[in-house]
């Protein structure tokens, strides 16, 4: 399949959100955990839009024809849509961006939350192999690199069968803005750490929020696991945060 056509094909799942006037406008794409799309994240992408960016938060459920219990059983668990395969979304988005007279495709920010932090992870570990993996025959790690701006990790699951601290992203990314959770309960924070610690020794920069006393999902007031513990003082530090990440991907 070519990566404009399965773009498409998750923008009829997924919500854009696009400041006022004509653009082109630099986007940043959202994606979701495991579970899928939750409210939160549409004031995630409120933050973008005051940023100046288009936001798209990308829905990688719907389009594979699953549904919120089958995230639950088969997602969450590790079964199905791994961060590798599901990286496929990142590279249809953005080639079906390039259609778009109001997106600029050559500025974009990616932000994942929890599974979506692994899909972005992924992409970049993935190098000439992303074509095979995804699916896609078309896909371009040389266009991915030289088009993302920016990455926001917000408790992102970095464990095994993750790429990223194996590997790490084989010849530079953009620079990278991490949340992590000192009571996460799902991810943990020392996977993540390790992951982020190898691209630093791989020369990337990386900057590194870490909430000693945050649960995962801290942000998401209507989180389905019970052992979550919403924080709305860290999710406004974190927006803001994320604000600032944008702006430095403008400047970049």
């Amino acid at each position: 399949m070519q990566s404009a056509t399965w773009g498409a094909k998750v923008i009829e799942h997924s919500r854009v959100f696009k400041p006022e006037g004509t653009g082109p406008f630099p986007v940043a794409l959202i994606l979701h955990g495991c579970g899928g799309k939750t409210p939160f994240l549409e004031a995630y992408a409120q933050t973008a839009v005051e940023a100046g960016y288009a936001a798209v938060v990308v829905d990688s459920l719907e389009p594979r024809g699953l549904s919120s219990l089958d995230a639950k059983l088969t997602v969450c668990t590790g079964l199905r849509l791994r961060g590798h395969r599901r990286a496929a979304d990142l590279f249809g988005v953005m080639a079906w961006l390039e259609g778009e007279a109001w997106a600029d495709p050559r500025r974009i920010f990616l932000a994942g939350w929890s599974h979506g932090g692994w899909t972005i992870m992924d992409a970049f570990a993935l190098g000439p192999r992303v074509g095979a993996v995804t699916g896609l025959a078309d896909a371009d790690p040389a266009k991915l690199r030289d088009r993302v701006r920016g990455a926001l990790l917000v408790y992102p699951y970095a464990g095994y069968p993750a790429l990223t601290t194996r590997q790490g992203w084989g010849g530079g990314g953009p620079k990278v803005f991490a949340v992590l959770a000192g009571r996460d309960q799902v991810v943990g924070w020392k996977a993540p750490k390790r992951a982020l610690e190898r691209l630093i020794a791989d020369g990337l920069g990386v900057d590194t929020v870490f909430h000693a006393d945050a649960t995962h999902a801290f942000d998401d007031d209507r989180a389905n696991d019970p052992r979550a513990r919403y924080r709305p003082d860290l999710f406004a530090q974190t927006r803001d945060y994320f604000s600032q990440a944008l702006r430095q991907g403008l400047e970049g």
